[in-house]
């Protein structure tokens, strides 16, 4: 039997959609918002009607019915802490959505929307690997000050799925491995992976680890709350700096990766080189990573939209290539990865999970 998936991913300006049979792909868009439009909510989970009606219309003018559907899944949004897996959208889940108490994002929007359009039709409603995942050994949680821990917030959809990709290709089991997958996108995630949990991760979000193309990463300290307490800046300004204004495009005043490359393929030596720090910190973050597996890593990955840049992945390689082949496996593929999760659950390769909220 096949099984037919109806695949939704909010993000912040749009969002994506993919109907799938079985692992067959039979249809895919990316509607896109009016920022105007999406400006007039106050709060994330505000957009709700306004995006489920954009993806009803999507459907009926690609020819879609929802009574065909077997099953929808969503991306996951800032739940509390969960293992990794597939999950069945409950209330509680929608609930703690609606109230985003670990902050607002787009993709809270994708168990909501998910969950609509599911219980209309009577079928089962699905997440899969959010962001939310933490599977973080306790000793990586603790830091210098007791009053902050470390948590767990990171591109788990894309890492889960390419440690599957990647164990495929070694010919043994994800639970048998110990991988380390640097996600390189506008933010950059390193997780160590071992036997199949993710036991450390920088926090992506806040900008921690590595610089990126719009995040500082992590800073010197006594420099950042002189600056912090100079009276010079407010807090919005402060956490733009470390979030969305930081890394490349604070140095190059853009994150785009491709205007990046063709700078530096036309002679720009200072956007090289800034794109060679961030490499450079990328690799220690690697490095660093090695030491949580005691130096038995099986192979490190480079995925994400930096990854189709050879030169951005041939200086990490260069760095990192003494401790464990390195295989770059460019882009990310969120919808299949949902699809491909919900479909696991109604093929009964393993059980959907369920939220407790705990």
């Amino acid at each position: 039997m096949s099984f037919r998936i109806l695949a939704i991913n909010p993000g912040s300006t749009s969002t994506k959609i993919a109907l799938y049979d079985g692992r067959d792909e039979r249809f895919r868009t990316n509607v896109r918002h009016d920022v105007a439009e999406l400006a007039r909510y106050k709060h994330i989970i505000d957009q709700f009607d306004f995006r489920l009606n954009a993806v009803m219309t999507a459907l009926a003018e690609n020819g879609i019915d929802t009574k065909t559907l077997s099953a929808v899944v969503g991306r996951g949004g800032m739940l509390k802490p969960i293992e990794s897996g597939t999950f069945l959208v409950n209330d509680l889940m929608v609930d703690d959505m609606k109230k985003a108490e670990r902050g607002e994002h787009a993709s809270n929007l994708g168990a909501v929307i998910s969950k609509s359009i599911a219980d209309h039709h009577g079928i089962p409603a699905f997440i899969v690997d959010p962001v939310a995942v933490d599977e973080m050994e306790d000793i990586a949680r603790y830091t210098g000050m007791p009053e902050i821990r470390r948590v767990s917030l990171f591109h788990a959809l894309n890492q889960k799925a390419i440690a599957r990709k990647a164990a495929e290709d070694l010919g043994k089991p994800y639970e048998s491995l110990n991988l380390i997958i640097a996600h390189l996108g506008g933010g950059i995630s390193v997780g160590v992976h071992c036997k199949g949990r993710v036991v450390d991760v920088n926090n992506a979000l806040d900008g921690d680890g590595p610089m990126s193309p719009e995040r500082s990463g992590s800073v010197p300290l006594g420099p950042l709350y002189k600056m912090v307490f100079s009276g010079k800046y407010t807090l919005e300004e402060i956490k733009r700096k470390n979030y969305g204004n930081g890394g490349l495009a604070a140095y190059l005043g853009t994150n785009d990766g491709n205007v990046i490359r063709k700078r530096i393929e036309e002679g720009d030596a200072f956007a090289a080189f800034i794109q060679d720090v961030m490499c450079y910190q990328i690799a220690k973050e690697i490095g660093a990573a090695a030491t949580v597996l005691e130096g038995r890593v099986d192979l490190i990955v480079l995925t994400g939209g930096l990854a189709h840049d050879t030169r951005v992945t041939g200086a990490i390689e260069r760095r990192v290539r003494f401790i464990a082949d390195v295989r770059p496996y460019p882009g990310e593929d969120e919808m299949e990865a949902l699809a491909y999760g919900a479909l696991r659950v109604l093929d009964n390769e393993t059980e959907a999970k369920t939220y407790g909220g705990h």
